[in-house]
């Protein structure tokens, strides 16, 4: 065991493979400011402190779900903030529960709409020539995710 691992010190690839991220996307963390600037060896070289892999593991999993850049940051800043209240947690964590929300009742949306193309094309014109496809007169509609079906190849 080297000095640094036996001092309790990681390097970033000791770090990286803990973590599961790569070794570019902790530079990147800790240039975006998401981590602490490491320590250098003498030789240049990242080493990091064993509370970097808590963060690291904390912005894994926010990139996890979905949490942007600075919704991680705050969430990052909140844990190690004793005199903020949980509730500014919260409030991130409902924010973002209610654009994935919002995301995923348009791509239901979506789905039903598609759904309806492919079977219409299913029942009216498959194997019939490309251009007169109803998929393809549906997605010319102005605005196709609430055409109804188009009559196929006729």
């Amino acid at each position: 065991m080297n000095n640094l691992q036996s001092s309790g010190q990681l390097t970033i690839g000791a770090l990286a493979q803990r973590t599961g991220f790569n070794v570019s996307a902790i530079r990147y963390y800790e240039e975006v400011g998401l981590i602490p600037e490491a320590m250098r060896r003498p030789s240049g070289h990242r080493v990091y402190s064993p509370d970097v892999q808590e963060v690291l593991t904390l912005v894994k999993h926010c990139r996890d779900f979905g949490f942007s850049i600075e919704e991680t940051r705050a969430m990052v800043s909140l844990s190690t903030s004793n005199d903020r209240d949980c509730a500014e947690t919260r409030q991130i964590a409902q924010t973002h529960l209610n654009t994935i929300r919002s995301k995923l009742a348009e791509l239901q949306n979506l789905e039903r709409s598609l759904s309806k193309f492919v079977q219409a094309c299913t029942d009216q014109c498959v194997g019939g020539p490309a251009p007169k496809c109803s998929i393809l007169k549906d997605l010319s509609v102005a605005d196709s995710k609430l055409a109804a079906p188009a009559r196929c190849c006729g």
